[in-house]
């Protein structure tokens, strides 16, 4: 087992001296021109430590965000918390629930915000501050439906209602998300495929007061920040104490390069759990781990995860979350 996982880890080191090469930045010069950054935000412990290399491996309330069609894999209805202290000093919220129906069919809600400090008003004359403040603030409400169609496939969507507030400015949108599961009957190999974020574009609404007594109510709009993935996802190890999943994934954003991200989770009898991961081409963010321990109750399994993700530049995120599975 310590030599598996000193393999795991060497080829994710020898890997990330190669990602240069190996992906060129093609279609850097996208970058900027999409809207609702909060939406790429990852949530979870799970996730994040994986490197975010979870689509074809999601199976829980986090399903919600990462691939709908994940809600079905498990049959106990659940609830999840996840908190994600982001860089600058910007907060992150997410809640989410998941209720079956049925065996084959699931629902579910979530709820997400991103917030900050209020920050001082300038202008050019006055550059320390004018005395007073504004707010910038997202959020997200999202319903989702999950069937499995057979034992193998299984798919889901979204449709996910948005707000972005900057001061007197408020932007609104309509998103979907759809996600298909496919176990290929090879082992425990899984595919996964999904499209999130894709909707119209969306302006500012509301009007400014400029310098000079200048008013602004023409905004240009701008496109969701649509990303496109492929994940895959197998056991290479599992016995009744042991279990080593793998993971890789293929992102192609709609504002940026394409980019490869790879994690991997190690679970000592479903009880403890150890994770890492490392993105390939994506600009500041590279390496991630964390760790989870899973203690069941009276009423329901709870799962605590937390997660670290590097930056080379802005620091580090910090990511916590809690799931109860209801029995």
């Amino acid at each position: 087992m310590k030599k598996i996982i000193l393999i795991i880890f060497l080829g994710l080191t020898f890997s990330s001296t190669m990602h240069a090469q190996s992906f060129p930045t093609l279609g850097g010069q996208r970058a900027g021109i999409s809207t609702l950054q909060f939406l790429k935000i990852g949530v979870g412990g799970r996730a994040a430590a994986m490197g975010e290399s979870f689509i074809a491996v999601a199976d829980d309330a986090s399903a919600l965000y990462w691939n709908p069609a994940g809600l079905v894999q498990k049959k106990e209805n659940q609830i999840m918390f996840s908190h994600n202290e982001w860089v600058v000093d910007i907060q992150h919220e997410f809640a989410g629930a998941v209720y079956h129906l049925g065996p084959n069919d699931a629902v579910g809600l979530a709820f997400t915000s991103l917030h900050m400090d209020k920050m001082p008003v300038t202008t050019e004359v006055n550059p320390f501050g004018t005395g007073e403040y504004f707010t910038f603030s997202d959020i997200a409400l999202a319903v989702t439906y999950s069937k499995k169609m057979t034992e193998q496939f299984s798919f889901g969507g979204t449709i996910r209602y948005v707000e972005e507030t900057l001061d007197k400015l408020k932007m609104r949108g309509v998103m979907v998300d759809l996600g298909t599961l496919y176990w290929t009957g090879l082992g425990t190999t899984r595919f996964a495929v999904t499209i999130s974020n894709f909707g119209n574009e969306v302006a500012p609404d509301g009007e400014v007061v400029l310098f000079g007594n200048r008013k602004n109510s023409d905004w240009q709009s701008f496109s969701p920040p649509t990303l496109f993935r492929i994940g895959f996802a197998f056991e290479p190890y599992q016995t009744d104490l042991h279990r080593i999943t793998a993971s890789a994934q293929l992102n192609h954003p709609n504002d940026n390069s394409e980019n490869v991200v790879t994690g991997f989770e190690y679970s000592y009898k479903e009880v403890f759990f150890f994770r890492g991961g490392y993105k390939f081409n994506v600009e500041e963010q590279n390496i991630s781990f964390g760790a989870g321990l899973k203690a069941p109750i009276s009423i329901a399994n709870v799962i605590f995860d937390y997660a670290f993700s590097n930056f080379e530049r802005l620091g580090s995120a910090h990511r916590f979350s809690l799931l109860l599975g209801l029995y």
